[in-house]
């Protein structure tokens, strides 16, 4: 399958912006998806918080984070082909003002209710901006190594918002309030639409009538609602819980439909000629099992630092920005370099190698461990993540058409969120697990605790390691406009 690099779509202007409309443009998509990843980790910190102002039942407050990620997992893959429909800029515009009103919302909500429903329509927006964001990027640096250099940006304020997210929340909520986390976003939401309007390139999307398939984004969307939802059922009642299985046999029957449908329908919303390209397809199944495992990571590890080592709630988020300053180091200041030099498919197994080091450091960690000697090396080797995170989208979009960037920049944020949803899912439940055998074994709170993350941080090294092959097996270098990449093979 022919799949050329450089050629616009007919709508495009023929000139590229100028440098430094381009740098300001990078600068806008990289604010955008760092206030969303903040958004996603600031409120795990302000939760005790939250529940004492407002009421909220220990089962009802999941819902703070669960309302937003299902909205924003089942909405990606939609608004991503949307945005190539009606023009990915002003889906970035409409999603970036409906994340910042629905922030206002959440901060000022004086009732459970209102705020998850705040948080969902958050979620909505994060979906609507997040899809087209690579699109928009990969447009704006069409030369190889100038889009090297951006992904590396955009990369990095993903790996690191996370962490500074939970900084950031801790200083916040202890020194004004938690309505100050989701205030937070109206500033930043602001200057990014300011700036948008004028640094973004436009463009009109080919119109609906070249991919407006109904029913195929009915039967995506709710498949993906319902299947991150299931995921969510397995925290609370288990994988063999009869709302979990219920759940995701629909989900299933609705995604086998939708897939059906993509295959006989005259306009798909998902053409299946993008999973037929190597590297967009193995790209995003490698992303699922690396994010799965990462994002579990950052979880597990904070909640080791607060419940066994004792930590606040902002002390545990300087104990792992040194993981956010690598990261960003290495993205930022080599990764572009060494993708051009020795190519994306090497510097992500060497990436994900570092990665399977740091965690299987994890799985040896004491209960009384030293920060410098026990976890300050675990921080330093995530800075991995700097460079397998750069490579892994540089090959994830290389096999995408020109016309279908949206879709596949909302493929790939849509198999990051299933992977977060199924790795802090499956990897929660196991520790839970393992930890009430323990403590049934007559195993001290601490040591069963310690216990049931080891067992996690083994799991998630194995996925690790599957990504690892993966990538090895399946993926390989793009190629260049004259040879071009994408058939099967």
């Amino acid at each position: 399958m022919s799949t050329p690099t450089h050629q616009a779509p007919p709508e495009a202007p023929p000139a590229a912006p100028d440098a430094r409309a381009r740098r300001i443009g990078l600068g806008v998509i990289a604010a955008g998806s760092l206030m969303v990843i903040l958004d996603g980790s600031i409120v795990t910190v302000a939760m005790p918080a939250v529940q004492r102002d407002l009421g909220f039942s220990p089962a009802g407050l999941s819902w703070v984070v669960n309302a937003y990620l299902i909205a924003f997992g089942s909405l990606l893959l939609l608004a991503g082909r949307l945005g190539d429909l009606l023009g990915r800029k002003r889906m970035f515009l409409a999603g970036t003002a409906l994340f910042t009103a629905a922030s206002v919302a959440a901060g000022a909500a004086t009732s459970p209710e209102v705020l998850v429903a705040a948080r969902f329509l958050q979620g909505v927006g994060s979906a609507m901006a997040s899809a087209v964001g690579l699109g928009i990027l990969v447009t704006l640096f069409p030369a190889p190594r100038e889009r090297a250099r951006a992904i590396a940006v955009f990369s990095f304020t993903g790996a690191a918002g996370a962490s500074i997210g939970q900084v950031l929340g801790g200083v916040l909520t202890d020194a004004l309030s938690w309505h100050w986390i989701f205030y937070i976003n109206l500033p930043i939401g602001l200057a990014v639409l300011i700036l948008a309007r004028h640094a973004l390139p436009a463009d009109k999307g080919v119109g609906l009538a070249a991919g407006a398939d109904a029913l195929g984004a009915l039967l995506v969307t709710a498949g993906l609602m319902l299947g991150i939802s299931s995921v969510i059922q397995a925290e609370a009642h288990g994988w063999t819980g009869g709302s979990t299985l219920g759940l995701g046999a629909l989900a299933v029957i609705l995604l086998a439909g939708f897939v059906v449908r993509q295959a006989t329908a005259r306009t798909p919303i998902v053409p299946l000629r993008i999973i037929r390209s190597r590297n967009v397809a193995g790209a995003n199944l490698v992303q699922v099992l690396m994010v799965a495992a990462l994002f579990s990571f950052q979880v597990l590890v904070a909640l080791y630092l607060q419940k066994v080592l004792g930590y606040g709630a902002a002390q545990t988020g300087l104990a792992m920005l040194p993981a956010a300053v690598v990261i960003g180091a290495v993205s930022l200041g080599v990764s572009a370099r060494l993708n051009a030099r020795f190519g994306e498919r090497t510097v992500l197994l060497t990436g994900l190698a570092l990665l399977i080091g740091a965690l299987g450091l994890l799985v040896r960690v004491p209960v009384d461990a030293h920060y410098a000697t026990d976890l300050l090396p675990v921080m330093l080797l995530a800075g991995g993540f700097g460079l397998a995170l750069p490579a892994l989208t540089s090959l994830g979009m290389s096999g995408a058409r020109e016309d279908d960037a949206g879709l596949a920049s909302g493929l790939f944020n849509t198999t990051q969120q299933i992977g977060m949803a199924a790795g802090v899912a499956v990897l929660t439940t196991l520790a839970a697990t393992r930890t009430d055998a323990l403590r049934a074994a007559g195993e001290t709170h601490a040591a069963a605790l310690t216990g049931g993350y080891h067992l996690a941080f083994a799991v998630a090294t194995g996925f690790l390691v599957a990504a690892f092959a993966v990538a090895a097996v399946v993926l390989h270098r793009p190629r260049t406009a004259s040879s071009p990449e994408g058939s099967p093979s």
